[in-house]
């Protein structure tokens, strides 16, 4: 009978793995659903990005997004330094981004720790 306990008991365990592990890839890949842009003068802006991930804890969350010109050079990061598993979705700023006078559109990505990057990308026309 021990030996049905012990058989029992393992494949409890590997059933309870089997579900952490499949929470941890079900998170999905972190989108960002809404930017905006406020100039804030000498070719510098403001960004409020809201993104979406459905950050399962430490170990897969949404920790940046990043505003990547049309060549795709990343030209600023909004570090996300801890899981947002009970804000969603959140929305974070960052100011006075430099962008260069000659770009006219930028995309905002953003980025988790899993799947890195794929989710919905938001392109943007800077305002005037």
């Amino acid at each position: 009978m021990t030996k049905t306990y012990l058989l029992v008991g393992l494949f409890g365990c590997l059933l309870s793995a089997g579900f952490l592990f499949s929470a941890v890839s079900d998170a999905g890949e972190a989108d960002v659903l809404n930017v905006t842009i406020t100039p804030s003068g000498n070719h510098r802006y403001d960004f409020s990005v809201t993104v979406r991930h459905d950050d399962t804890g430490w170990d897969h969350y949404a920790n940046k997004w990043e505003v990547v010109d049309p060549a795709g050079a990343v030209l600023a990061t909004r570090t996300l330094h801890h899981p947002h598993t009970g804000e969603q979705p959140f929305t974070r700023s960052l100011r006075s981004v430099a962008i260069p006078a000659d770009i006219t559109t930028v995309k905002v990505r953003a980025h988790d720790l899993v799947h890195q990057y794929g989710g919905t990308e938001f392109r943007v026309d800077l305002p005037q």
